[in-house]
């Protein structure tokens, strides 16, 4: 997530600039063939490339919105997951009267948060955070869950047994989750809890499943393929003709002008090409850098960031004093 004012121009532009090189190659050729060689059959009426690009704004728009929304629906599951794990903290250390037993809840809910924000990180073929321009982007910041692994994060947690069978499990939050009810059942059977407690503290536990099977909802279901191929198309499309349907328009401006750039107008065309196929392809790009909020992207909802803040409340609730530190943006961006 960006956390600074906004994105820098220069920033913008460097990012996007692989497109912009394309754009002027398609901007110059139709010019060269029109002006140079003469080939003046080659202008395409500007009404058709004008109606294709309204059906291209439409696409784009349709598509950022919909990104948008997967990204505040993260955003909002995130928020959830940070709400019931204090809610958790205050009944774990309230209903029971063993510190020690209270502790390990505490410190097993750190261990599905950690193994959820590692789930989330995992990559998807539909996922764009390799793609040149963002693995290039990367050098403005770090992804957590790379630069530690898994079973380092978690051991942290765990106790060595526990620690085995969970690296051995597919779905490591479920059995870490599914270990947190088989504690609190022995918690009622002892007679440690009483039946009203133990109703809440599953419920709580549901509530987590919940929470987890939204991010898995997210993560797992791409922005459907069939919306996204189109508009990769309709984009791709107006941004070729729309240089040879500028062609004759330039063209005729030669007739009112006089000086240096009469006869010349045509080759106006690259610029103003290039500036509004621009416009289109980082609206593409921006949606599509919004399209997975967890893939490790300078857009992602800090996951990282909320997991932390969640540990260090848990841990004071419990009267620990040696919390680490609040993550900290690197260049604006925090995941």
């Amino acid at each position: 997530m960006h956390v600074g004012k906004s994105y820098k121009l220069s920033e913008f532009l460097i990012w996007t600039r692989r497109k912009i090189y394309v754009l002027l190659v398609l901007g110059i050729i139709p010019v060269i063939l029109y002006q140079v060689l003469g080939i003046k059959w080659l202008a395409v009426p500007w009404t058709v490339v004008a109606l294709l690009g309204t059906a291209t704004a439409f696409i784009v728009g349709f598509k950022n919105t919909q990104t948008y929304y997967r990204t505040r629906d993260a955003q909002q599951v995130w928020t959830n997951i940070l709400n019931s794990s204090r809610a958790w903290a205050i009944i774990s250390r309230d209903y029971l009267h063993d510190p020690e037993k209270t502790k390990i809840l505490i410190y097993r809910h750190f261990a599905w948060l950690t193994a959820m924000r590692y789930q989330m990180r995992e990559d998807r073929v539909w996922e764009g955070t390799d793609k040149k321009h963002n693995a290039e982007y990367r050098r403005y910041y770090t992804i957590p869950e790379r630069e530690t692994t898994f079973e380092t994060a978690l051991e942290k947690y765990m106790p060595g047994h526990e620690l085995h069978y969970i690296l051995s499990t597919k779905n490591k939050a479920t059995q870490i989750m599914g270990m947190q009810g088989k504690s609190i059942k022995e918690l009622y059977d002892n007679q440690e809890i009483a039946l009203a407690q133990f109703m809440e503290m599953q419920k709580a536990l549901n509530n987590f499943y919940v929470q987890q099977g939204q991010c898995e909802s997210i993560k797992d279901a791409p922005y459907p393929r069939q919306y996204s191929v189109i508009n990769t198309l309709f984009v791709r499309l107006f941004c070729l003709l729309l240089p040879f349907g500028m062609l004759q328009e330039f063209d005729k401006l030669n007739n009112s002008i006089e000086g240096i750039m009469k006869g010349s107008m045509v080759w106006l065309v690259v610029p103003f090409s290039v500036i509004i196929s621009w416009m289109y392809t980082s609206l593409e790009q921006v949606g599509e850098s919004t399209e997975n909020p967890f893939e490790g992207s300078a857009n992602d909802v800090p996951i990282s960031q909320m997991c932390r803040a969640i540990e260090i409340d848990l841990r004071e609730m419990i009267g620990e004093r040696d919390t680490p530190p609040y993550l900290q943006p690197e260049n604006n961006i925090i995941l």
